[in-house]
């Protein structure tokens, strides 16, 4: 007979000499590569699926035939809908705006491929806020606070509709949105367009983007907006991968993105249709620190909401939070080689 201790310890080194032979096997990218048959790819249907689809779906195509792995779209009315499908690797991969990819990094094993930049080669957009033509509502009128006006915010997630105008607008001047106006309401950036252009709110929040796809849609309804407020620069939409992905197959993906619409040839022309009708000029390389100014803004928003607490510990803790993490911005800009 085997005496107990010495057989718990036969069983336990062969337990994990099978899991070192499975982890062995699954570090082979090859064998994880071939077994890879399909890809999901999500996409914010924040105007609508029935918009977005035909957009997106030359370009997921391409893709499908350059990297050998069928790639299908999985539309989602809202962020979180988005990470979570991430996180329980119902998707693989798909282009977040920069507060839900900051998310997805943090929570859905995401990282960083690519960013986008728009049709002039810029790699970021503006939050903004519309109101109705004609109505005489300005930036000043809005700011007085008399409850009198109904507020359209985007998704709590979203950097141009939530997370800028906080950051950059309403927290500097120490407002609360939800005691500054009649009432509040999220919706997503088509919503809050065409809420604002037929009246049902006074304004709202949108970015320069939306409203690019708005006039192309339905210039009817662009026609009867206009902008009274524009944030400072915030970073381009981003392409994010799950991290566990194979890494060939995640080299393929990057370098789809990386040479789609660039060169010559009848087919480069017209990848950059495809890239036209998003808005779109291309995609760049970036990693995970290009979400760098989007920590900034949450961490000012943080010490911002300590502060309205009152909790001297809550604000301490912030503030540090909040100058760690500028100085590590302040550090990676000294490195960077002067353009």
């Amino acid at each position: 007979m085997i005496p107990h201790l010495v057989r718990r310890r036969l069983l336990a080194g062969l337990a994990l000499a099978g899991v070192m032979t499975l982890g062995a096997c699954g570090d082979q990218p090859s064998q994880r590569a071939t077994s890879t048959k399909e890809l999901t790819f999500s996409i914010l249907s924040a105007e609508n699926q029935a918009s977005m689809g035909p957009i997106w779906q030359p370009l997921l195509d391409d893709m499908s035939a350059q990297i050998g792995v069928k790639v299908k779209p999985y539309f989602a009315t809202n962020y979180t809908s988005l990470i979570e499908a991430m996180r329980f690797n119902q998707v693989q991969m798909g282009w977040f705006s920069a507060l839900p990819a900051l998310e997805a990094t943090r929570r859905a094993q995401g990282e960083v491929l690519g960013r986008v930049v728009d049709a002039g080669g810029e790699d970021s957009y503006l939050s903004v806020l519309i109101v109705k033509k004609g109505s005489g509502l300005t930036l000043d009128k809005v700011l007085q606070c008399d409850r009198t006006l109904n507020f359209g915010l985007g998704d709590a997630k979203s950097t141009s509709g939530t997370l800028a105008p906080m950051t950059y607008l309403f927290t500097p001047r120490n407002i609360e949105p939800a005691k500054c106006f009649k009432a509040v309401r999220s919706a997503s950036h088509q919503a809050n367009a065409f809420s604002v252009a037929n009246g049902l709110v006074d304004v709202a929040t949108n970015n320069t983007v939306g409203l690019l796809f708005l006039q192309r849609q339905s210039p009817q309804t662009a026609e009867k907006i206009e902008v009274i407020w524009r944030s400072p620069p915030i970073p381009e939409s981003s392409i994010v991968v799950r991290k566990d992905m194979d890494p060939a197959l995640k080299e393929k993906i990057r370098q789809f993105f990386l040479t789609y619409g660039v060169g010559e040839g009848p087919d480069k022309d017209r990848q950059r249709e495809v890239l036209k009708a998003m808005t779109y000029g291309g995609f760049r390389a970036a990693d995970n620190s290009y979400l760098d100014p989007i920590r900034e803004m949450e961490a000012a928003e943080a010490v911002a909401d300590a502060r309205r607490s009152g909790d001297q510990g809550r604000i301490a803790k912030a503030q540090a939070e909040f100058d760690k993490i500028q100085a590590a911005a302040a550090q990676k800009r000294a490195k960077e080689p002067d353009v």
